[in-house]
């Protein structure tokens, strides 16, 4: 009796379960049927920096119309020979701040922003932060020269340049493995690329690998110098005393004169003898 009312549960629990999988199915088709759709255009694969957009590349799919991202494409047309500004990756929608402006060729020189330009600096394996630099990465440039007084001195000189292509290329590459390459190509404003040529002919160049989202944070500081790492090396001049006047000599004093001994006036007493008169002296 019991394993009868156990099986009749057992059942019922699986009629109710399949009528909820049926009713859910149903309500779910109904909402996807009920609201306006559009087509919008997709990459189909990843589509990088510089390259010319072909029909093969792209997908429409549809889109729930209340919700269509801005700059979005329908046509395909529209996008024929497009060129790509900022990577694209498959699946996403192909959107019209990430493009070039309609007319441009297929090229690096097509992803350089209005007023900027492209400048190429050498590097190596220290120079180029260990080969970990790649198209869409952001560096800051440090120098490395002396001063006036021929004293060394170290100092950023620019912030958050970005990197248009590494050696020949300006696609990110799929694998993350770093890669060493003798060329770094950035994108900088005519000042900034003053700057840059300046540097690397009177001193040493070096980037530094930034955070993509670090924007805000800025490096500007006043510079290394030699004796701020180790101190002044030159030894503190010894303090020379000060000199001791000499004693002044002075003349011993003259003795005054000895007193010259005056004898007392003598006393005269005149003698009259006779006729005779003569004078003693006392």
């Amino acid at each position: 009796m019991q394993s009868k009312r156990a099986l009749f549960m057992l059942l019922l629990s699986l009629l109710a379960g399949a009528a909820a999988v049926v009713l859910a199915a149903r309500w779910l088709g109904q909402q996807a049927n009920s609201g306006d759709r559009t087509q919008v255009l997709v990459a189909t694969r990843d589509l990088d920096l510089g390259q010319a957009i072909t029909p093969a590349q792209l997908q429409a799919i549809a889109w729930p119309a209340g919700n269509v991202p801005a700059g979005a494409f329908t046509d395909i047309k529209q996008l024929e020979g497009r060129v790509v500004r900022n990577t694209i990756f498959q699946g996403e929608p192909v959107l019209e701040p990430k493009l070039a402006p309609v007319g441009t060729k297929a090229g690096l020189d097509s992803i350089i922003k209005p007023g900027h330009r492209a400048i190429t600096v050498k590097v190596n394996e220290v120079i180029g932060v260990a080969g970990f630099l790649a198209p869409g990465s952001f560096v800051d440039l440090l120098v490395n020269i002396r001063d006036d007084r021929d004293n060394a001195i170290s100092r950023v000189v620019l912030e958050r340049i970005m990197v248009l292509a590494v050696a020949q290329e300006a696609r990110r590459p799929d694998e993350t493995r770093p890669r060493v390459v003798n060329a770094v190509t950035l994108e900088v404003t005519p000042d900034q690329a003053e700057k840059i040529d300046l540097a690397r002919n009177v001193g040493t160049l070096s980037l530094m690998l930034r955070n993509q989202v670090d924007i805000e944070d800025s490096a500007s500081t006043a510079g290394v110098r030699r004796e701020d790492l180790f101190g002044d090396p030159r030894p503190t001049p010894a303090v020379a005393p000060a000199p001791v006047p000499a004693p002044v000599r002075r003349a011993a004093p003259r003795p005054a004169p000895a007193p010259v001994a005056t004898e007392p006036p003598a006393t005269t007493v005149e003698v009259i003898r006779g006729t005779q008169k003569s004078s003693a002296s006392f």
